[in-house]
């Protein structure tokens, strides 16, 4: 039976009819999504009204904005009474909104400074970066610290070298035993941070002085300060949150025991608290004579504050896992750090990516706390700008203006965590 020559089948291609006209469109668009039922159509009124007055009420004020003024008596004789908004001291201020009291002639450091961090983060965050340029991610953190603090390029060279005498006895002790490794290259690169750095940077600078002008850490503020706390406690959170979250699933009780108690205490204690107690408490722990940079210890409060929530987050990406991942990785002959590394941390991490990007988020906004022992954030600043007599009175611009700088972070951020969900498609785990 030839099936072509069937009555049931048909011969001919129907052509293809326009939807219809009740189906589409804008008004369908809207009735499907905003006066779909009574309740919809509410929330829909109030909401277009609360807009429109809002909208009703801004408008004005922005469309009599003043860029130039050298102070708000300035801008007020210009507004003649009017209502507007004086942007100039926005104008006026900008060099010490982003980098504090940081010396105008050396702004180029922190701008190239910045400029290096993008280049410094594209492999990491872009695939299409060949990762032969992850080299220059790891020299990074060095070389941003001597542009931005001066001094001799001898002393983050000579920090670095601490790597690689751990890194060399972490390859000649492996051999004998993992623990020993591990043990030796903590202890060999702790002895050269303390007692080699200062003297091999001075050695080397005495042959070969490199060396840039000195900047203090009280010079130092703004934007600058804000992405420099920031930057540093999302690059370091992570990682320590990944070890903590493994210890606190640890079958060793030592360290089940010391993960859980590092993590309850941080997540019991205010970030402000940590804050205060690295301003004011830490160098009564310290050696007589220790100088200690406030910026430093900042940022070690706020990377151990950020890694203890990093560990939670991190943790219930493990937890989400089945139990077939961790038999099937163990069925495969792998050890402990070799199926975490290959097998369980990969799918974790891939389902806690919005947690982790969150918690980075509310780490780079708590970055604005600092204000409170003494370091100069942009909040701060507007605090002493608001303080000069020039600026006295103004209010909403500054903290529009900040508000909007610290929203272009974070939307960036958030955007990110969405095109990396959908390039490592997490919901198909």
């Amino acid at each position: 039976m030839n099936i072509h020559n069937a009555s049931w089948v048909r011969q001919d291609i129907i052509a293809a009819s326009p939807r219809p006209a009740a189906q589409g469109g804008v008004a369908e668009w809207a009735r499907k999504n905003l006066f779909n039922g009574w309740l919809s159509t509410l929330l829909t009124v109030a909401s277009v009204t609360i807009v429109v007055w809002m909208a009703m009420a801004l408008a004005p004020w922005l469309s009599n904005s003043i860029w130039r003024a050298n102070s708000l008596a300035e801008c007020r004789q210009i507004l003649d009474g009017a209502s507007g908004a004086c942007w100039g001291v926005i104008r006026d201020r900008w060099p010490q909104l982003l980098f504090g009291f940081y010396p105008p002639h050396l702004y180029w450091r922190p701008v190239l400074t910045f400029a290096l961090l993008i280049a410094a983060l594209a492999p990491i965050l872009f695939r299409a970066i060949p990762q032969r340029a992850l080299w220059f991610s790891a020299v990074y953190p060095g070389f941003a610290y001597w542009l931005i603090w001066g001094g001799s390029l001898w002393f983050p060279v000579a920090v670095y070298c601490g790597v690689v005498v751990a890194a060399g006895l972490l390859y000649l002790t492996a051999r004998v035993s993992r623990g020993l490794a591990v043990a030796s290259a903590t202890v060999g690169a702790a002895l050269w941070w303390t007692y080699a750095v200062q003297l091999v940077s001075a050695l080397a600078d005495d042959v070969l002085p490199i060396a840039l002008t000195p900047v203090a850490s009280r010079e130092i503020g703004g934007f600058l300060l804000s992405i420099i706390i920031g930057v540093t406690g999302i690059a370091l959170s992570l990682p320590l949150g990944i070890l903590l979250a493994l210890g606190r699933r640890s079958s060793l009780p030592l360290i089940h025991l010391l993960s859980v108690t590092f993590i309850e205490f941080i997540r019991g204690v205010p970030l402000i608290t940590l804050l205060f107690t690295a301003s004011l408490l830490l160098n009564y722990f310290l050696p007589p004579g220790t100088n200690f940079d406030l910026i430093l210890r900042v940022v070690i409060m706020v990377t151990l504050f950020a890694s203890a929530y990093m560990a939670e987050v991190i943790r219930g990406g493990l937890a989400a896992l089945p139990r077939g991942q961790y038999e099937a990785a163990e069925a495969l002959g792998l050890d402990y750090w070799k199926a975490q590394r290959l097998v369980i941390l990969p799918q974790a991490l891939k389902i806690s990516i919005p947690g982790i990007v969150n918690s980075f988020i509310g780490l780079f906004k708590d970055t604005t706390l600092v204000m409170f022992i003494g370091l100069l954030d942009p909040i701060a600043l507007a605090a002493a700008i608001r303080a000069n007599t020039d600026w006295q009175g103004i209010y909403w611009e500054l903290f529009i203006f900040i508000g909007a700088v610290f929203f272009v972070f974070c939307f960036g951020m958030s955007r990110y965590s969405i095109h990396l969900e959908r390039r490592l498609k997490t919901d198909h785990r």
